[in-house]
């Protein structure tokens, strides 16, 4: 079965504090009608510091969608090659033992994709499948992870490289001045994360099920309005109560699973902002320790859209992960309002771990690829 190997994770060197982040609206919003309610909100979310591919001053300017976007490829450029090297050691395998690369972005966009820059430039096959995933938002890290499920399900021997890239304060827009603008302000950050989905071997979350849920008629309460200076991000305040209907959805693919959602033993959950993971808490009926990790994730990061449920797996691993066959769920939420869910056990056991380069070899002809290269010139094209 499919196993959800540990995450590698990178944020930027820029940092803005919740201190600064006060201080920026009190200063750029003085005359607001509503900062009073705007600065509660922010201090509510709990984060403590983001990451940002650029000082504070230059993100605050605006040169423009055309360059904004130009800077986007190029630290999507420098920085995902180094977690996706990361990403791979952790699960013990190589580009050319990737079959599908799953890209999933929000905040940028290229024709081509990131991807068949990463398959001319990292030693990935020139077969390798490419999914690249622009309109789920927040919920295309849980998407990315039920994509590789599906697909390590379709080829039991295919490997599946999951990376999330977030540079949200590139979408930053200084006339939008809406309390829920100052909000996402005060909430974002960035981040680039990847991960590999093991079809055999591997040590992390074997993955047992996945489901997707939509509730009905809430397409305008997360979206981006696309304009000449980009994308503009719209947050409806009746945001923070989707766990409500969200919950019985988690609830209810636990149960088909045989499964009861308020018992599990580990939990990694899309923290978009504190009170989705405090909602969901008494919801689920689980003691808010259990999102320990989607709390760090928001506490150290913000919300770093797609990425935060590789970060919070990967919060997992750094405590020790779980007992052998822990059972757990991973769930992402964004626009739709969409949930991705999966369901997984804890294995430490790493059975079929390594390259098995002999075996993929006979057997690769199952995902339609070619005989992969020696092991020595993958090594020196990586």
């Amino acid at each position: 079965m499919a196993t959800l190997c540990k995450p590698a994770v990178s944020v930027p060197e820029h940092v803005i504090t919740m201190e600064d982040t006060l201080a920026l609206a009190r200063s750029l919003h003085a005359d607001h009608p509503q900062l009073a309610l705007a600065l509660r909100l922010i201090e509510n979310t709990g984060v403590a510091k983001r990451h940002i591919v650029q000082p504070i001053e230059q993100t605050l300017r605006h040169p423009g969608f055309e360059d904004r976007n130009k800077l986007y490829e190029a630290e999507a450029k420098a920085r995902v090659p180094d977690v996706i090297r990361r990403a791979l050691d952790h699960a013990d395998l190589r580009a050319a033992d990737i079959d599908m690369i799953v890209y999933v972005s929000c905040t940028g966009f290229m024709m081509p994709s990131l991807t068949a820059w990463l398959i001319n430039t990292m030693g990935f096959n020139s077969h390798t499948r490419q999914l690249p995933i622009a309109q789920l938002g927040c919920a295309a890290g849980g998407a990315a992870i039920n994509r590789a499920h599906d697909f390590c399900t379709a080829y039991p021997e295919a490997n599946v490289l999951i990376i999330a890239c977030e540079f949200c304060s590139l979408c930053y827009q200084p006339t939008d001045l809406g309390v829920g603008s100052l909000l996402s302000n005060g909430l974002f950050g960035d981040a680039v994360a990847a991960a590999v989905v093991r079809g055999k071997g591997g040590i992390g979350v074997v993955l047992e099920r996945n489901g997707s849920h939509l509730v009905p008629d809430t397409t305008d309460w997360i979206a981006y309005s696309v304009r000449a200076t980009g994308f503009h991000f719209l947050l409806d305040k009746r945001v923070p109560t989707t766990m409500e209907p969200l919950a019985p959805a988690l609830r209810t693919m636990a149960a088909e699973h045989g499964w009861d959602a308020g018992g599990l033993d580990f939990y990694i959950i899309h923290a978009g902002g504190p009170r989705i993971l405090d909602d969901l808490s008494h919801f689920l009926e689980v003691p808010a320790e259990a999102f320990r990790f989607s709390r760090g994730t928001l506490t150290e990061y913000g919300n770093i859209a797609s990425a935060v449920v590789l970060d919070a797996v990967r919060r997992l691993f750094d405590e020790g992960g779980a007992a052998g066959g822990a059972r757990g769920i991973i769930a992402g939420f964004g626009p739709g309002i969409t949930a991705e869910m999966c369901l997984g056990r804890w294995t430490a056991t790493g059975t079929g771990a390594g390259h098995d380069t002999a075996e993929r070899q006979v057997l690769g002809t199952a995902t339609g690829k070619a005989k992969r290269p020696p092991a020595s010139e993958t090594v020196s094209r990586l």
